[in-house]
């Protein structure tokens, strides 16, 4: 009886051999045929190469047996059914159902899955492939038969294929595509993200680092020796693809597996390394203890040999400090380490920030965003044997110092003294937080000096990387590149969010602007209404007190006025009769022998002043107001009886 082991390993080959991909169905015959996967195959798959066993009689048609060592088993397709039917109990003669083949066909940069039964001709699959590829089936070769190849009228049966099968296309007579579908594949992959596992080997710990299609092998590079301390030219990789020749390639064409792939890196063993391992520690007073075999190493690749960089580090001992101890003045502190660089490395150097650096902090990242730069901070020490190797060659560069000018702040401090270093750590630790304070602290002295470049955010200040002073020109400028490229990117976004701020803002400006004028309107409006109002009641006012005097007046008048002589009476009485200027007639009797004057009273006291009104005669016409008040009606003509009119003034 086999054991589980080996009834897996059966099971396996059955499927693999007959195309059933349903367990129950495979397990039920292959128990059926006692667990015997050659009787289980012959019952499947009764053919010219197998056994058709009946039970008619007991009749056996024998054939060539079928070997599964010589069929190799492909992988199982991914298809949720059967095609065949399983063996049967009864007493019937096993039928063979049509066996299905995949076949995976490549072309170019596409791939074609065709399924068909093996009944079929190899023309068939060109047919197939004509319509799916666009290839005439004249200009197509079908190549990738393990038999060699074969002719379009071949049935596949024929060809004893295993059930999934790998084909390629190939067109020599058609001319090849434009790179242009090749273009948009590789712009995808730049823009997708590869997630790098890296082992470091020395001390078994794992890193995971995200990293765009875009970066370079040389940043992943730059990036793990930030993460173990392990410069560039001494990093000793496994697990890069063979395609990957070139540092400045960019992972979307170095050929690594997406999403996930895996690497090795390790610390290559130099000679300094190995003679330090051989020779006895020694100590010179001209150099710092703890400086390693690396440092020397890095000293000689700038083109510097040992004796001259022990010759400088001695030198810059004896100069004057780069700034004084306990500064407490950030500015002048800066100003003579300004003068004092000069006279060490020449005038062509970085432009330093002169100010402190939350002054720094405003110049570079506090103001609009298309104004705005990165921050690099210098931190020099005069005790490391690589000070004055990284200021001279390359801090000093021009390219170097171009590059900074346009595009950071460069703000400088020394951390020869140990009160300046608690200083700065102490503004680090406020500015950047515990971490990065804890970073610098912990550098060995030659492993100085430290160029930080720090980007602005919103809330917070970012350390994008530290440069440590190991480094080469070129390595440097790579390094600055990256980080303004990083810039940028968030420039642009700051740029974006300003200026929607900013059209906000101004949309809002000019709405409180509308409002405010609106406002200022409506004021207007109402207080040029209050004022007519005010101005209608005063007149209102005024014509009352008017009518009020001319009422006063025309009472007192008309108190004044003598009473009416009667028709009949001793004295000649003048009748006279005055039409107004609404047609109505006031008639009074006066006597012959009273003054013009009372006249004028009467008409006043009816509400016609003589000072606005004239009165006429008729015949002839004359103005009665013009004539002397103080003569007698008698006088002047109005006797007995005369009809006069009132007529306003002009």
């Amino acid at each position: 009886m086999a054991s589980n082991m080996d009834r897996e390993m059966i099971l396996a080959d059955f499927q693999a051999c007959t195309g059933i991909e349903n367990i129950d169905e495979a397990i039920t015959l292959l128990e059926q045929n006692n667990w015997d996967l050659v009787a289980a195959i012959n019952g499947v798959i009764p053919q010219e190469n197998g056994i058709l066993q009946s039970d008619y009689g007991g009749e056996t048609i024998p054939g060539p047996a079928f070997d599964p060592a010589s069929h190799p088993a492909p992988a199982p397709a991914p298809s949720s059914s059967s095609a065949f039917r399983p063996v049967m109990p009864s007493r019937q003669i096993v039928e063979r159902q049509p066996r299905m083949l995949d076949f995976r066909v490549e072309y170019r940069d596409r791939n074609v899955d065709v399924v068909l039964e093996d009944s079929c001709t190899v023309g068939e699959i060109k047919q197939i492939l004509e319509n799916e590829l666009q290839i005439p089936v004249s200009k197509m070769l079908l190549k990738g038969w393990k038999t060699g190849d074969v002719e379009d009228s071949t049935v596949l049966k024929s060809l004893h294929l295993p059930k999934n099968n790998s084909l390629y296309v190939l067109t020599p007579d058609l001319p090849p595509p434009s790179s242009s579908s090749h273009a948009g594949a590789l712009q995808e992959s730049l823009n997708q993200n590869f997630m790098l596992i890296i082992t470091h080997r020395e001390v078994q710990r794992e890193y995971n680092l995200n990293f765009s299609g875009s970066s370079t092998i040389q940043e992943v590079k730059r990036n793990v020796y930030d993460l173990t301390s392990i410069p560039v030219r001494h990093q000793l990789w496994e697990g890069w693809p063979a395609s990957a020749t070139d540092d400045s390639m960019c992972l979307a064409e170095s050929g690594l597996s997406y999403p996930c792939h895996r690497l090795t890196v390790g610390r290559r063993s130099s000679p300094a390394q190995t003679r330090e391992q051989s020779e006895e520690q020694s100590t010179d007073v001209h150099m710092v203890s703890d400086s390693d075999g690396d440092d020397f190493e890095d000293a000689s690749e700038f083109g510097v040999d040992d004796g001259e960089v022990f010759g400088m580090a001695s030198s810059a001992l004896r100069k004057s400090p780069m700034m004084p101890e306990n500064a407490e003045n950030e500015g002048d502190a800066l100003l003579q380490f300004t003068a004092e660089f000069s006279s060490r490395y020449g005038d062509c150097h970085p432009v330093f920030f002169i100010g402190s650096l939350e002054a720094a902090f405003q110049e570079a990242f506090y103001v609009k965003a298309r104004d705005r730069k990165l921050l690099a901070i210098y931190l020099h020490h005069d005790e490391s044997v690589l000070t004055n190797v990284f200021c001279s060659q390359m801090l000093c560069a021009e390219s170097v110092v171009s590059y900074l000018s346009q595009n950071f702040i460069t703000w400088a401090w020394d951390l020869t003294k140990d009160s300046n270093r608690a200083r700065f750590l102490t503004m680090c630790n406020r500015h950047f937080g515990s971490v990065v304070a804890q970073t610098i602290r912990t550098q060995k002295t030659d492993q100085f000096p430290l160029f930080l470049i720090i980007m602005g955010k919103r809330s917070s200040n970012e350390v994008l990387n530290v440069i440590q002073g190991n480094t080469t020109v070129d390595e440097l400028m790579m390094r600055l590149m990256a980080a303004v490229e990083i810039f940028t990117a968030q420039q642009q976004e700051d740029i974006k969010d300003e200026d929607e701020r900013e059209a906000r803002e101004n949309v809002k400006r000019e709405q409180d602007e509308a409002y405010r004028l609106s406002l200022e309107a409506d004021r207007a409006k109402r207080e040029a209404h209050e004022r007519e109002m005010a101005e209608q009641f005063r007149l209102e006012q005024i014509r009352k007190e008017q009518e009020e005097e001319r009422e006063a007046i025309r009472l007192s008048l008309e108190q004044a006025l003598p009473p009416e002589p009667k028709e009949e009476n001793a004295e000649p009485v003048s009748k006279l009769r005055i039409r107004t200027p609404s047609g109505e007639f006031l008639e009074r009797r006066f006597l012959a022998s009273s003054k013009l004057q009372i006249v004028f009273d009467f008409v006043a006291s009816k509400g016609f002043p003589w000072d606005e009104f004239k009165l006429l005669s008729t015949f002839p016409r004359r103005d009665v107001t013009q004539l002397d008040p103080n003569k007698s009606l008698l006088e002047v003509k109005l006797f007995p009886q005369e009809t006069l009119f009132l007529e306003a003034k002009e």
